[in-house]
């Protein structure tokens, strides 16, 4: 019995378009009501939200049970986090701040078992091996990892082509608000410098037979990275639905004036 099918990294293979939302709200329960909504995958945020390890893993469980694949964006690159998350049943990695081929070496090795790789040989007390029930684990785990690495800085940029030419990355992904600051134009993702280093980038990731991946809360922006190439995107957070749709429904109540009250059955 080989390692779960990874069907998310079957399809940026494909180069069948995948859509996604963030889920930064740090709860299960949350996660498991947003993976109901359709989204070929879900990010789960551990750089921005308030996540931990136990706290991640909850949530890639409940998000496992729906059609949605969790991918799993943790607070920096450290090969003693990849190994924990791996662990917990995540296949599908997002690594923040990535700005040197030496960077995206070391990731490739820690998603990796020896001799390809210095992941630890522990699966069998995860949820990853089924807890020691998937035999061939081990020998199939590999091919089933998918490593995306974010561009978000002039130096990330700079670096693109040798990041993108590693065996074992698998996906770049373009954080548009970081790359905009970092260029000197703080708040403005949607700025037309900043749109033609994306313009430029996707170009190259794609030269070099690679997934390329963004994130964006302007559906105009969003339609505009799809016609510039994009192969994976999410297009809003659970988060800023939440502000969003909470306010409307107070100020759309408040816009029709008050109006006598009337009794609800069972209120």
């Amino acid at each position: 019995m080989p390692a779960p099918k990874n069907t998310f990294k079957a399809a940026i293979r494909e180069d069948r378009f995948q859509l996604g939302l963030w889920v930064a709200l740090a709860s299960p329960y949350a996660a498991e009501i947003v993976a109901g909504s359709g989204y070929d995958w879900l990010l789960i945020d551990g750089e921005h939200g308030p996540n931990d390890i136990p706290l991640l893993s909850s949530q890639i469980q409940a998000v496992a049970r729906s059609a949605s694949h969790p991918i799993v964006r943790l607070p920096i690159g450290e090969t003693w986090m990849i190994k924990q998350i791996l662990d917990t049943g995540a296949q599908t990695l997002l690594i923040p701040m990535v700005e040197s081929v030496e960077q995206a070496q070391a990731l490739v090795r820690a998603v990796r078992y020896p001799p390809h790789g210095v992941r630890g040989v522990g699966a069998a007390l995860g949820r990853a091996s089924q807890f020691s029930r998937i035999g061939d684990y081990l020998e199939t785990a590999n091919e089933e990892i998918c490593l995306i690495v974010q561009i978000e800085s002039r130096a990330g940029l700079a670096a693109l082509d040798e990041i993108a030419a590693l065996d074992g990355i698998d996906g770049l992904f373009i954080g548009p608000s970081d790359l905009a600051a970092d260029m000197g134009y703080l708040g403005q993702p949607g700025h037309p410098a900043v749109t033609a280093a994306i313009k430029d980038a996707f170009e190259r990731i794609r030269k070099a037979g690679k997934a390329r991946g963004i994130m964006t809360l302007s559906l105009d922006q969003a339609r505009l990275y799809r016609d510039l190439g994009a192969d994976f995107m999410a297009i809003g957070t659970d988060v800023t639905l939440l502000v969003s749709a909470t306010a409307k429904l107070r100020e759309d109540f408040l816009a029709g004036g008050e109006s006598e009250a009337m009794p609800v059955a069972g209120y």
